[in-house]
């Protein structure tokens, strides 16, 4: 019994750190400067886009993606299906706030995305059109997030209801980092992606 709590906690421990991992904030620093003082000053793809262009962008999106699916496999392979869904809030606490980078990270979509992947393919395909249709309708990726993190426990709940309780700390992390946009959309103030 010990012996699986050690395991546990290596394991969510393991992906919060596998969420540190910030490829937004290693790219802007190996061009000398860094992306959490610049534009949105967010480190997520959403600024890379903005402010380095879209090979960057793509690249910040790719391997925050990977982190969420490798926290949460690792979770699954060493600790089991629970573990495996502490590990995808954990790892997305480590995207949110890295301990390596003074708790200032990004705001945990695309890692999100990831941790859900790795959990079930459906329920992120799903999520997945979801924001990409709000995104090309509204041009603007905090109203594609939010919706679909606003609808993601709904489809978590009937496909995976095990995992809900997880999913909604996921939600309550994605709508405390989206408080500025929230502030931004309600006075026609949010900014629309150029691609």
């Amino acid at each position: 019994m010990g012996g699986n709590i050690t395991m546990a906690i290596f394991c969510v421990v393991l992906a919060y750190f596998i969420g540190n991992i910030s490829p937004a904030i290693l790219i802007s620093k190996a061009r000398g400067k860094d992306i959490r003082e610049e534009g949105s000053r967010n480190a997520g793809s959403t600024n890379m886009l903005r402010i380095y262009g879209k090979k960057a962008a793509a690249a910040t999106l790719i391997i925050d993606i990977i982190k969420g699916i490798v926290a949460v496999l690792i979770g699954a392979y060493l600790g089991g299906i629970t573990v495996s869904f502490i590990c995808a809030d954990a790892v997305i606490l480590g995207h949110v706030w890295p301990l390596l980078y003074g708790f200032r990270g990004g705001k945990g979509i695309a890692t999100s995305l990831g941790a859900i992947i790795a959990i079930s393919p459906l329920v992120a395909g799903i999520t997945a059109v979801i924001a990409f249709t709000v995104i090309a309708i509204t041009k603007r990726v905090s109203i594609g997030s939010l919706a679909a993190a606003f609808v993601v426990p709904f489809i978590v709940w009937k496909a995976i209801p095990d995992f809900l309780p997880y999913v909604l700390l996921i939600v309550i992390l994605v709508f405390i980092k989206h408080r500025g946009n929230v502030i931004r959309i309600i006075k026609g103030e949010e900014p629309k992606i150029k691609l």
